[in-house]
């Protein structure tokens, strides 16, 4: 089936089966790779995408179930003035390791900052728990959302 999608601002034109997890249509037919397959059960949030500015797990959404809603991913987080306070704390604080997990990390905490510029520790805690970081780098990507949150 045909779907136009808007993606970053952009319209793509796709036609895929209606059960098609998004993640594959970012990736496979749009060869987006920036968001990673982590564990198609949404349990690991390497994922996560926004939709209309609400952070998704793109391996559960079907592009059926998209609409006419606006998505952002990875590659377009860096012109909003959250995703770009993130991703200079990022660099600053050396989160990264192996870094696969960290699109769906920086997405998530993206979505926390528009919601909540000034998060507690708690509201850290609750936006992030579903975003596995197989290094344990956990102590950083929560200073470097504080960091952002300062900017």
């Amino acid at each position: 089936m045909a779907y136009s999608l808007k993606i970053n601002g952009t319209a793509h034109s796709v036609d895929v089966d209606d059960d098609t997890p998004l993640l594959w249509v970012i990736r496979d037919v749009l060869g987006m790779t920036g968001t990673k397959f982590g564990c198609g059960a949404a349990l690991c949030g390497a994922c996560t995408v926004h939709i209309d500015g609400v952070a998704t797990r793109s391996c559960i959404t079907t592009v059926d179930s998209v609409g006419d809603s606006a998505i952002t991913t990875i590659e377009a987080i860096g012109e909003t003035p959250q995703g770009a306070a993130l991703q200079k704390a990022w660099l600053d604080l050396e989160v990264v390791q192996c870094g696969y997990c960290q699109s769906g990390q920086l997405m998530s905490a993206a979505a926390l900052l528009k919601e909540t510029p000034k998060p507690t520790d708690e509201d850290i805690n609750s936006a992030m728990s579903g975003n596995v970081c197989r290094c344990g780098t956990y102590q950083r990507i929560r200073a470097a959302i504080k960091q952002a949150a300062e900017a």
